[in-house]
């Protein structure tokens, strides 16, 4: 007999505790922090030139869920296009945030393109970027000055690959007069950082509130992640923003950012996180997003879609017709909640199962708000339809997935409707 002496609790991320930061553009005003839900980000890979193509971009970004998008600041080009792409996203009615990144010259563009400073509602700096010798704390704080004049945070975002170079060195040799020397790998973590909780104290020194700066210490392998960031939350209480750099393309990519990401996420570590994916050819640039989301959804610390349970398939499937109906559903879903959030508050928590024979479809369809179970090997051709636990109804004949699509909408429509209209 068993000897069941406490209950089992329950998994759970540990709350975070960083600062609380403000995002805004015109009204918008989005909480970043704290006790926030953890943000979604995006980057844009058009030319910021192009305005219409940029524009056109973070509009698939924003719908897809990016709560921020960051674009390239590069040139005096650039630096002007700014002002008007946020013009063609405020006609479009998109007000996403925009984050200028910076690098080199950011300084100089944020000094003579007020209108570009002021159109953003966030710069990213790169302490390793900004300068060499004397010119790196001038031109750091010509930034930081922007910042507080327009009233705008900063992320000062720290990356392995373009690693201050002098402070570098400086702990290289101060490790070779240890007795006993870090390995290199250490000194590498030490220094990013080093180099982003000292140009966070620098711009503090130079009047800017805490809570208006935001770290990341990016690296592209998995554990150095991981270790990094344990790190920098012990030594800081900044809000910290996630992502593995150069995570690669395809289902590496995902793997990747999603092992280290969701270990620090369950750890209380993150408070804005992208999914710096390669796109594959012909794919769209708003994979990241979903992936992004994907993440914060299957930890259970936020829900942008309705789930849709759906078995991996095996000997017992007679056909593919429960996998080529479990993509047409979440298909739809995806393609509708745009709208939907509007609509239908709350449809975001809706769930769907499509299953593809008896032996765990009737339960898993059961568990859902609305199920159906797809016949199998040596079963009657048949497709029982579970709703709100009961089974309803049971379809039949060529057309099931096309009918479960439109009770699914039926059921979308009374259930959340009717709670807006209430």
């Amino acid at each position: 007999m068993m000897n069941m002496k406490t209950p089992i609790p329950a998994a759970s991320p540990l709350p975070r505790r960083s600062l609380q930061a403000q995002v805004k553009w015109g009204s918008h005003v989005l909480t970043v922090g704290g006790h926030a839900p953890v943000r979604v980000q995006s980057m844009t890979n058009t030319d910021t030139v192009d305005v219409i193509g940029t524009a056109i971009q973070i509009k698939e970004l924003a719908l897809a869920g990016s709560e921020m998008v960051r674009i390239t600041v590069n040139t005096p080009e650039a630096a002007a296009a700014v002002v008007h792409i946020r013009e063609q996203l405020d006609r479009m009615g998109i007000v996403v945030p925009l984050i200028g990144d910076f690098h080199y010259n950011g300084h100089r563009l944020l000094t003579d393109f007020p209108d570009c400073a002021q159109a953003l509602s966030k710069y990213r700096i790169n302490p390793g970027n900004v300068g060499k010798g004397d010119k790196k704390d001038r031109q750091f704080g010509q930034m930081i000055e922007a910042a507080m004049r327009w009233d705008k945070p900063v992320r000062i975002g720290v990356n392995w690959g373009s690693l201050d170079q002098e402070l570098l060195a400086d702990l290289m040799d101060e490790n070779s007069r240890r007795s006993s020397p870090w390995e290199s790998r250490q000194v590498m973590y030490e220094a990013l950082i080093t180099s982003a909780i000292s140009s966070a104290q620098m711009a503090q020194e130079m009047g800017m509130k805490a809570s208006q700066i935001l770290l990341s210490c990016k690296v592209s392998g998995v554990q150095d992640l991981i270790a990094v960031y344990r790190e920098l939350a012990k030594r800081c209480d900044y809000s910290l923003h996630l992502g593995l750099t150069e995570a690669g393309m395809g289902t590496k990519g995902t793997v990747a950012s999603t092992s280290a990401l969701s270990v620090l996420l369950q750890e209380g570590i993150g408070d804005t996180i992208r999914v710096s994916l390669t796109p594959q050819p012909g794919e769209s640039r708003a994979q990241e997003v979903v992936i992004a989301n994907e993440i914060l959804q299957a930890l259970g610390l936020r829900i942008f879609v309705p789930s849709v349970t759906a078995c991996p398939g095996c000997g017992r499937t007679t056909s593919s017709t429960f996998q080529e109906l479990t993509k047409q559903i979440d298909d739809f879903l995806r393609a509708q909640m745009p709208v939907w959030r509007s609509r239908y508050p709350g449809v975001e928590n809706l769930k769907v199962a499509v299953m593809g024979c008896i032996v765990n479809g009737p339960g898993e369809s059961k568990h859902a708000d609305i199920g159906i179970s797809l016949p199998g090997t040596g079963e009657a051709p048949a497709a029982p339809v579970f709703i709100d636990g009961e089974k309803k109804l049971t379809l039949r004949g060529d057309a099931i997935a096309q009918e479960f699509q439109t009770l699914v909408e039926n059921y979308i429509e009374n259930r959340f409707g009717t709670a807006k209209a209430d």
